[in-house]
């Protein structure tokens, strides 16, 4: 065996054993009774231990120096970069340290979900301040004196940096401040009423979530309380949640996980349990599910087919006609839930939780003063107060399971959704035709061809750059905005 089959080799098992760790998450989030929390805790906690020494193993470092001065095609040298990138940061972080995330975050999921039912803040609050300090503590080995927040981004958008996620969002915020002020200022659209049986609604999910091109023979849909993807290769699990009142709900939050876990499934096999083959960066997975989610499945064309699905399955919904359903669908509104707002305003959430994570990873802003400097933000940022912590600070998972960089990666996403789209329209010309009668093949088949099969081998940006012909910018993102609400809201 050459140094690159052994490191091969050994990363599979290392990758595999990565999948198991996955799977615990999966479970905690799903089916794990409630008082099995801190037993769980400490099986990721010993998961992580064996993740890092492995990660860290002294070999990996040997055979990669050997592996360099091998003859290795373009997936081979992909592979040693990735692998390198992982074996570079992973021996950055002390292993205590590691398998101490891996505990406090895995109880701090479970406090974070018991504060949020009670609108409790002051009860997570002190397990928050401890991964604050371990996330610093992180950081502040991976920068090695360098911008700590950058350090952790980059966990998530390879080659990211904050100065210019803070360009970008200038860019953007007037923008779509400005198309929020005017869908307000006019005439509420109503949203859809009726009964909305929850088990109907997990069977139309399921139903689109395939129309869509998920493969439930390697996948399952479930439902947790805040929906997410999870796993690659030959075993993708989905979740989404329901609510009697609101069935776009879970309809949207299906096709969003759809279209992370389609990116999953469709990554080259010869890929699988190696690290190409998983999603590039959160920012690219993030532009799979939120193309999916937006572009396709919020568009006037589709909407006409799922008005019709809808009203089979729900009988009346209040509206008048497949016209008055795409601007339910598509209404801009006052709300507090970013999962649940509306393609203008959506990015606005982000900036708010990007400028409130550096400044809680820089030390300016303090766990216990959360709360408060959110609703303080919310209100200057939406113009009204935010009435309950499950409604503002504890809406979301992702602080206290330790993934400080995460957010800004949505907002990529979004950009990198807006090139891709303007690509594909380019070329297929009779989408609109294909998705007023549900066929999402040829857009799916499209996004396959041009990102998902792909999975780790090129960079971020190079992945949308390669797939849309052009740099990515915020550009195509603005102008899709402004073209469908400066329709849907004249003014």
């Amino acid at each position: 065996m050459t140094a690159y089959d052994k490191l091969m080799a050994f990363e599979r098992e290392t990758q595999a054993l990565a999948q198991v760790a996955g799977r615990l998450g999966w479970d905690q989030e799903t089916m794990m009774p409630r008082g099995a929390a801190h037993q769980r805790a400490e099986e990721s906690g010993a998961m992580q231990s064996v993740l890092h020494a492995r990660r860290t193993d002294p070999r990996v470092g040997e055979w990669l120096e050997m592996a360099a001065a091998e003859p290795l095609d373009q997936v081979g040298q992909a592979q040693l970069r990735l692998i390198r990138r992982s074996y570079t940061r992973t021996n950055k972080v002390p292993g205590d340290l590691a398998s101490a995330l891996a505990r406090l975050t895995s109880r701090a999921q479970g406090q974070w979900a018991e504060a949020r039912s009670e609108d409790d803040f002051k009860a997570f609050a002190p397990v928050l301040d401890e991964v604050l300090r371990l996330k610093r503590e992180e950081g502040a080995a991976l920068a090695e004196g360098g911008d700590v927040y950058n350090a952790l981004l980059d966990d998530y958008e390879p080659g990211a940096v904050a100065a210019d996620l803070d360009k970008m969002f200038a860019e953007m915020r007037p923008g779509l401040v400005a198309l929020r002020q005017t869908a307000l200022e006019q005439a509420p659209v109503p949203a859809i009423t009726g009964a909305f049986d929850e088990q109907k609604q997990m069977k139309l999910a399921r139903q689109l979530a395939k129309l869509f091109g998920y493969d439930m023979a390697r996948g399952r849909l479930d439902k947790a309380v805040h929906p997410f993807s999870s796993g690659s290769g030959d075993d993708v699990r989905i979740t989404t949640r329901t609510a009697a009142d609101d069935p776009f709900n879970c309809i949207y939050s299906t096709i969003h996980e759809t279209g992370h876990a389609c990116y999953e499934q469709a990554i080259d096999p010869t890929y699988t349990l190696t690290p190409l083959g998983q999603g590039v960066s959160m920012g690219v997975h993030e532009s799979q599910s939120r193309i999916y989610e937006n572009q396709l499945g919020r568009s006037k064309a589709f909407c006409h087919f799922l008005f019709g699905q809808m009203r089979d399955v729900f009988g009346d919904m209040g509206v008048a006609d497949e016209t008055a359903f795409y601007a339910s669908v598509n209404r801009v509104h006052r709300g507090y839930i970013r999962t649940e707002a509306d393609e203008v305003q959506y990015n606005l959430h982000i900036m708010l939780r990007y400028d409130l994570e550096r400044s809680l990873i820089a030390g300016d802003l303090a766990a216990n003063d959360l709360e408060s400097a959110w609703n303080d933000r919310f209100r200057a940022d939406f113009g009204y107060e935010v009435d309950r912590a499950s409604n503002g600070c504890l809406q979301d998972v992702h602080w206290s399971v330790g993934l400080f960089g995460y957010f800004p990666t949505y907002s990529l996403g979004n950009v990198y959704a807006g090139c891709l789209h303007s690509a594909l329209r380019q070329a297929l010309p009779d989408l609109d035709d294909r998705l007023a009668q549900g066929d999402l093949a040829a857009a799916t088949a499209w996004l396959q061809k041009a990102v998902q099969v792909h999975g780790g081998l090129y960079e971020p940006r190079e992945v949308i750059t390669r797939a849309c012909g052009f740099e990515p910018t915020a550009g195509p993102l603005m102008t899709y905005l402004e073209e469908k609400f400066r329709a849907l809201y004249p003014g």
